[in-house]
C-alpha cells in the first residue's frame, strides 16, 4: 500500500532523514520507534505532502505521491492524526469532526462517519458541543483521531497517540486502534511507548539520528538485545 524508497529530507542546509525506506501493506499496523529527533515525525510530515524529499520516491497505492501537495492527501485516502493533536480549539467537538469530512466523497458519508465514531469514542458524543480547547489530555486525542477517521480513509498516520496520556487511556487507546485496523484501515504508527507499540503491531522499523537501523517483525524485535538495552531498560 505505501512504499518509501530512499528519500532524503532537510530543512534548510540540514539533513533530517538519510535514504530512509520501508513498506507498509494493506491491513498492517507498522510501527516507526526511535528517540526524540530521529526523524519520524520527519517521515509523517513527508509522506503526507507537509515537506518534500530533496530524494528518493514515495508510492501509495502504485501512484508516486512525493510531490503532490498536502491537502490532496485526504482525498487519496490518507489521513493524518498529527503529534500535539492539532484540533481546532474554538470549535466545537462536533465541528472539529465535521472537518474531518469535507472531502465530498467523506461528507456524503458524514453520518455513517460519526456514529463509527461515537461508538468508538462514546465520551465525546457527551461532548458534542463543548469546545475542543477545553477537553481532557485524553479527550483531545480521541477527537484528533476520530477527526481522522471522519475522512474514511485506508490508511492512517498516527503520530505519538499515547503522548501524555496516563497508562490507563493509553491501553485502552491501543484496543481502539486494534479496533481501527480490524474495520479494515491500515495504520503506520509512530510512538515512543514501545512495549505497546511493538504488541500492537505486525512489523516495526527502529530509525536513529534520520535512519533505518534495524527492522522486523514487532515479536522478534521486542526481544532483541539493542531494542531491550535502548528502549526497554533491560
Amino acid at each position: 500500500m505505501l512504499q518509501v524508497n530512499s528519500i532524503d529530507v532537510y530543512y534548510g542546509d540540514v539533513q533530517a532523514l538519510h535514504r530512509v525506506s520501508f513498506s507498509v501493506k494493506q491491513g498492517e499496523v507498522v510501527a516507526l520507534l526511535g528517540p526524540n529527533g530521529a526523524g519520524k515525525t520527519t517521515i509523517m510530515n513527508t509522506i503526507s505532502g507537509i515537506l518534500r524529499p530533496h530524494k528518493g520516491k514515495i508510492s501509495f497505492e502504485g501512484a508516486d505521491i512525493s510531490r503532490l501537495p498536502d491537502y490532496t492527501m485526504a482525498s487519496l485516502g490518507i489521513a493524518h492524526v498529527p503529534e500535539g493533536r492539532r484540533l481546532f480549539p474554538d470549535m466545537t467537538v462536533l465541528e472539529n469532526l465535521e472537518m474531518g469530512s469535507f472531502i465530498p466523497e467523506a461528507r456524503a458519508r458524514r453520518h455513517d462517519s460519526l456514529e463509527m465514531a461515537f461508538s468508538l469514542f462514546p465520551r465525546l458524543k457527551e461532548r458534542t458541543n463543548q469546545k475542543a480547547g477545553t477537553l481532557s489530555g485524553g479527550e483531545a486525542q480521541m477527537l484528533a483521531i476520530a477527526r481522522g477517521l471522519m475522512t474514511r480513509p485506508r490508511l492512517m498516520l498516527m503520530d505519538e497517540p499515547s503522548l501524555g496520556l496516563s497508562p490507563l487511556l493509553v491501553t485502552k487507546l491501543f484496543e481502539i486502534i486494534d479496533q481501527i485496523n480490524r474495520e479494515g484501515i491500515t495504520i503506520l504508527l509512530v510512538e515512543q511507548n514501545v512495549v505497546h507499540a511493538l504488541k500492537h503491531s505486525r512489523r516495526a522499523y527502529i530509525i536513529e539520528t534520520g535512519r533505518i537501523v534495524l527492522k522486523g517483525n514487532s515479536a522478534e524485535l521486542i526481544d532483541n538485545e539493542h531494542v531491550k538495552e535502548a528502549y526497554l531498560g533491560v
